[in-house]
């Protein structure tokens, strides 16, 4: 059997979204004749713990780990709060506060870390990347970006050892949605660039979770076209079993579940949803993971204050079993090459979608083919949904090309293909 290194800084017992697709795929590709090696940090200490996860970690599988400096232990003390204390995502960059001490900190994680503020685990990933290559005898390298710091090791290990080397962009790198508000410098931004370039210039073949993604890279560099591929975030098909479903007789709730930040604020919805709690529909907004202070304020002046729920993380059984027993579920895409990680476990719902974002004819396109769902602009106020919900009845058949087993499988014969 080949062995593969799974570079990737998010792993159990964190509870970062973005752990889920290198842990499920990892699950699986023993099946397609792959065995995987883990290589991530020692801990993050940046992301909220999910225990529960570490029960899908195989008990057969080597992970290896390597220590780090955090910068964020000391943005902790920079803006006053203590050591122990949970950062939350959608606060670190907010627009809304406009303390000096939180626009420093933005200016120095924008301009100063490069790619970005995982960047000090380079030296300590490839020594122990290293390690793993000579013990191992590994036959290929994939590391999962962001953060893309982490394509860095991936491609100092495959050129010292010339191994096949396959990053995996779950985000964009140098125009990541979340720099769109913030300045970043013009030597930050050649640095960048030609970091991104070398790895997708020196990568056997780069997968994108988006189609949209792979086509706007292309355009950028013409010489990445033949060695592209898209392997879609998908779900995990054995995670609904056995799901208790309860739903609320009483009211109609709408679940947010992810990180939400101030650009991905619907007020036309939000004044649409008072407007039919006026009209005496019992509608009630939940959020489970992090939401913007902007949001919340926008939520406020809506005059929603006492019909929104603010859960925060939940072990991913329980918020999966929110998902299945929600009326609606909402989705809001970034920007055009954007399909969030949520959306295809709120497809596996079978749940009517309200997803927000502007020109993404992706989203747009998921959800026509699965009559799961309406699409909107982020200008809407998505009203049409309340009026025809009981059109949408999702078309499992079709939901099920993304369940994560099947996207192993492409994974292995793109590192089959590419070797």
């Amino acid at each position: 059997m080949k062995k593969v290194l799974f570079i990737t800084y998010f792993w159990p017992p964190s509870g970062k979204a973005s752990l889920h697709w290198p842990l499920k795929i990892i699950k699986y590709l023993p099946e397609y004749d792959w065995q995987p090696v883990v290589l991530t940090v020692d801990e993050d200490t940046f992301s909220a713990k999910d225990e529960s996860l570490l029960k899908e970690v195989r008990p057969d599988l080597k992970v290896y780990k390597s220590k780090t400096f955090e910068p964020f232990n000391f943005y902790k003390k920079f803006i006053g709060k203590k050591k122990d204390d949970q950062l939350v995502a959608s606060e670190t960059i907010s627009t809304t506060n406009k303390s000096i001490t939180h626009k420093i900190s933005i200016w120095i994680r924008m301009n100063l870390f490069i790619p970005d503020a995982r960047i000090g685990w380079y030296f300590s990933g490839v020594k122990s990347g290293k390690k793993i290559l000579r013990e191992e005898k590994i036959d290929a390298i994939v590391s999962i970006g962001p953060p893309h710091s982490v394509h860095l090791i991936g491609l100092s290990l495959s050129k010292k050892f010339r191994k096949p080397f396959y990053p995996v962009f779950i985000d964009p790198w140098v125009d990541i949605v979340y720099y769109k508000n913030f300045k970043r410098s013009q030597i930050t931004l050649v640095i960048d660039n030609h970091l991104e370039k070398k790895v997708i210039n020196k990568s056997s073949a780069s997968v994108f979770v988006t189609d949209t993604m792979k086509n706007n890279y292309i355009r950028k560099y013409p010489f990445a076209k033949d060695k592209s591929f898209v392997l879609y975030w998908g779900y995990n098909e054995d995670d609904f079993e056995n799901l208790e479903i309860r739903p609320n007789r009483d009211e109609e709730i709408i679940v947010h579940a992810g990180n939400i930040f101030d650009f991905q604020d619907i007020p036309a919805f939000w004044a649409r949803v008072k407007k039919e709690i006026d009209n005496n529909r019992k509608l009630k907004l939940k959020f489970i993971g992090t939401v913007s202070p902007g949001i919340k304020q926008s939520i406020d002046d809506a005059g929603l204050t006492n019909y929104a729920e603010y859960v925060g993380l939940l072990p991913y059984r329980k918020m999966l079993k929110e998902l299945i027993n929600a009326s609606y579920l909402l989705v809001c895409s970034t920007e055009p090459r954007h399909v969030p990680g949520k959306l295809f476990e709120y497809l596996r719902t079978g749940k009517p979608i309200i997803a927000f974002g502007n020109d993404n004819n992706e989203v747009k396109q998921i959800l026509e083919d699965t009559n799961a769902g309406m699409m909107f602009r982020y200008d809407e106020d998505g009203g049409k949904i309340f009026e025809c919900s009981s059109q949408y009845k999702t078309d499992l058949s079709k939901v099920k090309v993304f369940d994560r087993e099947r996207i192993a499988g492409e994974l292995s014969k793109i590192m089959d293909e590419h070797l």
